[in-house]
């Protein structure tokens, strides 16, 4: 937008402002907070604070840096705010659980460490970020966000702690951990839990999976072929107890299968067309087939025997899951999977809205880091960062709420 169409919108914006930085008390701090969201909606290559401060009329750089870098005001009631105004507004259908990396050119940055790099394909210097968003096909918002400290930065007595304000009880969690806590945070701010979707870096995790059922959270989530599995009426057996020494605990007795032999048996025949929307380019429609497994492996049988109280107590039967596989038409084999909670009598359309859902997460990480500006920040330390994705998070929510209103005329 130019300085013309930001400024046509400042009464709309000075109203959102002043409701999700409510627990801002000083006045100052809503003003600079009000300045940086003109900041980053305004046309520019680059959404760092000088050059969005040279672009405003009222842009101070000195005050926007101490606002963003070193003011302690908390981002989590500000991002309860939003997810709290964004749900109501989008009645959402799915949590996306996704995560995004931010490449840095230095090693000066909170959490910044060689590790895989999604923005550049390929492993090499970055922070990466977990979100959680509110979707549904037509729009979506991140409600969370927690930044991922890497193992090489546990060390207490590391000076790139200090120097970054990492806070001492911060450490390395997996990412999935930290998808499952900021869950945990959208539920005790009292949203109403959503199906969980997420992509192979989560689905594959069998106690990622176990820990959404453990607290009761649906799910559709991406897989891999080579995962194994039994067949859904296979049943663990157990030798006739001989009298003497332990007695055997039962187990299966034929041997795990890979997703992808499961659901090429019976040919192109099991599978069948099915429509989930339309796209830019006509209807979106492939050919899909649901069948239950039973997930095999280490950690699900441990996983198993421990809900059962231990290996001793365990019946040996492992919990059952609804599989979801696609063969495209002019595909040679089936090409993607996914295993859902949802029972197998689920409309299979609605499965594969849900698996698919993901496309909106993709379209909110391009409007936030080509046009908002989300990794133009150098985010240094661990308030910077997390005062800088909150600000991006309410300018995108912003900007999703007026296209989504049609009373107030909201340029492209």
């Amino acid at each position: 937008m130019d300085l013309g169409e930001v400024e046509r919108l400042r009464e709309h914006l000075g109203a959102f402002v002043a409701e999700v930085f409510v627990s801002l008390a000083r006045k100052d701090q809503r003003r600079q907070g009000n300045c940086y969201l003109r900041g980053l909606m305004l046309d520019g290559r680059r959404k760092s604070i000088q050059p969005m401060a040279e672009r405003l009329p009222d842009g101070n750089m000195q005050a926007l840096q101490q606002f963003v870098s070193q003011s302690p005001w908390d981002h989590t009631p500000v991002l309860r705010q939003i997810a709290g105004k964004m749900t109501s507004a989008l009645a959402p259908e799915a949590w996306v659980i996704d995560d995004t990396s931010f490449p840095k050119a230095g090693d000066q940055s909170v959490a910044a460490s060689r590790q895989y790099c999604g923005a550049l394909g390929k492993r090499s210097l970055c922070q990466v970020g977990v979100s959680v968003h509110a979707v549904t096909d037509k729009a979506s918002s991140p409600l969370s966000w927690r930044l991922f400290v890497p193992p090489d930065w546990d060390d207490r007595d590391d000076v790139r702690r200090r120097r970054t304000g990492l806070p001492p009880e911060v450490g390395h969690i997996e990412k999935w951990r930290l998808a499952i806590d900021a869950l945990e945070e959208l539920i005790s701010w009292g949203l109403a839990p959503q199906v969980v979707v997420a992509d192979a870096g989560y689905g594959q995790s069998a106690a990622f999976r176990h820990a959404l059922r453990s607290r009761d959270l649906d799910y559709i989530v991406a897989v891999r072929g080579d995962e194994t599995a039994h067949r859904h009426d296979s049943q663990p057996e157990a030798p006739a107890y001989g009298g003497a020494g332990r007695r055997t605990l039962p187990r299966y007795r034929t041997d795990s299968v890979a997703l992808h032999e499961l659901a090429a048996a019976g040919g192109r025949r099991a599978f069948r067309q099915v429509t989930w929307r339309q796209g830019s380019r006509g209807a979106m429609r492939s050919r899909f087939r649901v069948l239950q497994v039973r997930p095999a492996g280490k950690i699900p049988r441990a996983l198993a025997a421990a809900d059962a109280g231990g290996s001793a107590s365990w019946d040996g039967v492992l919990p059952a899951e609804t599989l979801l596989v696609e063969w495209p038409p002019d595909a040679n084999a089936p090409t993607e999977y996914w295993l859902t909670s949802l029972p197998p009598e689920t409309a299979v359309r609605q499965l594969v809205r849900l698996a698919k859902i993901r496309w909106r997460i993709e379209h909110d990480y391009r409007e936030m880091k080509h046009g908002l500006g989300l990794d133009h920040f150098e985010g240094r330390t661990w308030r910077g960062w997390h005062h800088h994705v909150t600000l991006v998070t309410a300018a995108h929510a912003f900007l999703t709420l007026r296209r989504l209103d049609p009373k107030v005329e909201t340029p492209a």
